[in-house]
């Protein structure tokens, strides 16, 4: 995993665009970690870049490392701020989320962000309406980045099972973006945000849900972490 500021990281994602060299990048949060476990090997791929996203990955790297990371990562953010560094527009295929929650990121995207949106497929129907055309479907879009909204460990897996068939220089794995492009979903306060606490505001609206991942699923996180940092 590396520590890297957004600006580097955008530089290093345009930089892809440019030269047309593939790029997957994936926001580690607790969960990732947890979840992605099995695919720990094929994310150490020259192409894969894992970032850090939460409050959690800080805890335990100061834990284990006794340092911090550069910055705060997720693809909440990050995407936009991507868009915001591009001298041009940038061609998206969005993949993933409920019917109708891709068509509506990508107005967001076109109309709040000025970029181009060459393609949407949802993860349910049309996901399996497409099977293997998809991949072909992509290509044929002149997609430069692909966005998975898929969740762990689903996103990566179809990233990296699909990113050498894929023309796309750019692919990233977003969890819940889509959601929050299209409005659907809130995001917490900007002073939640700051203080890196967005993950209790989506713990209030969707108790059900996450309250396994934000306890159980935690334990296992620092579990997983001080096991490797007694290993390196």
């Amino acid at each position: 995993m590396r520590s890297i500021t957004r600006q580097r990281l955008a530089q290093e994602v345009l930089g892809a665009l440019s030269s047309g060299h593939k790029r997957q990048v994936f926001f580690a949060n607790t969960n990732f970690v947890v979840q992605c476990r099995p695919l720990r090997k094929r994310l150490q791929a020259p192409s894969v870049c894992v970032v850090n996203d939460g409050i959690g990955m800080d805890l335990a790297s100061l834990l284990i490392h006794r340092r911090r990371f550069a910055e705060n990562l997720n693809g909440t953010d990050f995407i936009p701020y991507l868009c915001t560094q591009s001298v041009r527009p940038l061609r998206f295929f969005l993949l993933g989320s409920r019917p109708g929650v891709a068509v509506q990121a990508a107005r967001h995207l076109v109309d709040r962000l000025g970029q181009q949106v060459v393609g949407t497929c949802d993860g349910y129907a049309e996901y399996a309406e497409a099977g293997d055309e998809l991949v072909a479907r992509i290509n044929a879009s002149g997609a430069e980045v692909v966005l998975v909204a898929f969740g762990n460990p689903g996103q990566e897996t179809w990233i990296l099972d699909h990113c050498a068939a894929c023309n796309v220089p750019a692919m990233f794995g977003v969890g819940a973006l889509l959601d929050f492009l299209s409005g659907n979903t809130r995001r917490a306060p900007s002073w939640m945000r700051t203080l890196h606490l967005e993950w209790l505001f989506r713990l209030c609206l969707e108790p059900r849900r996450l309250l396994k991942r934000y306890t159980w699923d935690m334990i296992g996180f620092f579990w997983i972490c001080l096991r490797a940092g007694k290993q390196s």
